[in-house]
């Protein structure tokens, strides 16, 4: 591996990192919850929300990268499938909320892992689904 390879690592991996972490900060901007908070605190509902949901953007960011040439478009690809899991989760909560009674924001807050965990399961596959598409 030259130095030049290794620097490139470095760029991609920190620009993955900082684009990671915009998203989990663009993510806790539309709960009804301080994630940080909470998770310090010690709500495991929500840290296990918060690290399913993390492993899924890093999923799909991972596999951006792996099929892209170029940082950008491989960092875009990431944004977009934010924005279409984001939209995905807001129609499972709203659907989940009026035709079955079940709000899994609330009950994540409230520190219920189930509501957590199926929150978390709907981001991984739907991260999964979407890395396939890229």
């Amino acid at each position: 591996m030259t130095w030049v390879e290794v620097l490139a690592m470095l760029v991609w991996t920190g620009a993955g990192a900082i684009l990671l972490f915009v998203l989990m900060w663009v993510d806790s901007l539309f709960t009804k919850y301080k994630d940080m908070t909470e998770m310090k605190n010690g709500n495991i509902a929500v840290t296990t929300r918060f690290v399913m949901k993390l492993f899924a953007q890093g999923y799909i960011l991972s596999q951006s990268i792996l099929n892209s040439n170029d940082l950008w478009t491989a960092l875009l690809a990431s944004v977009v499938s934010f924005i279409i899991l984001f939209l995905l989760e807001r129609i499972v909560e709203i659907v989940f909320r009026i035709g079955a009674g079940f709000d899994l924001e609330e009950g994540v807050k409230q520190g219920k892992v189930a509501h957590a965990m199926l929150a978390g399961a709907f981001h991984i596959v739907g991260a999964l689904i979407l890395a396939a598409c890229l």
